[in-house]
């Protein structure tokens, strides 16, 4: 499977590193260690088998794996949707109480605890 760098950054949604367009750089290893991006076409099922960095493409290749593969089938990015709820939002309810009257807008310090950080901060710097 044939990809320009304009696909690939297409379906990551983000431009690359200056470093994948770099022909001196070995960004397009097939090398996990210390290689994200190596690791998530690996962990595809994919390996780099040519980059053409002056035509601006990468040809990738499925793996040949043994044993109970999947059947090969067509890569399509996730649909941008807005995110539920999350279950947990909420699950808390009931369990804090904020006492009548008290402020949840006033300053946490005032000004005599910010002096006392500020001297304590100054004393374990020297």
């Amino acid at each position: 499977m044939q990809l320009s760098f304009d696909d690939i950054e297409r379906i990551i949604d983000r431009k690359m590193p200056a470093t994948a367009y770099d022909d001196s750089k070995p960004w397009w290893t097939n090398n996990p260690a210390n290689h994200s991006q190596a690791k998530a076409w690996l962990n595809a099922g994919f390996v780099v088998v040519h980059v053409d960095h002056a035509g601006k493409h990468v040809v990738f290749q499925r793996m040949k794996v043994t044993g109970m593969a999947e059947e090969p089938r067509k890569f399509e990015p996730a649909a941008h949707e807005p995110k539920a709820r999350h279950p947990a939002i909420g699950a808390m309810k009931g369990l804090i109480w904020i006492a009548p009257g008290y402020d949840l807008t006033q300053p946490t310090w005032d000004d005599e605890d910010e002096k006392a950080f500020d001297a304590k901060w100054d004393r374990l710097l020297k």
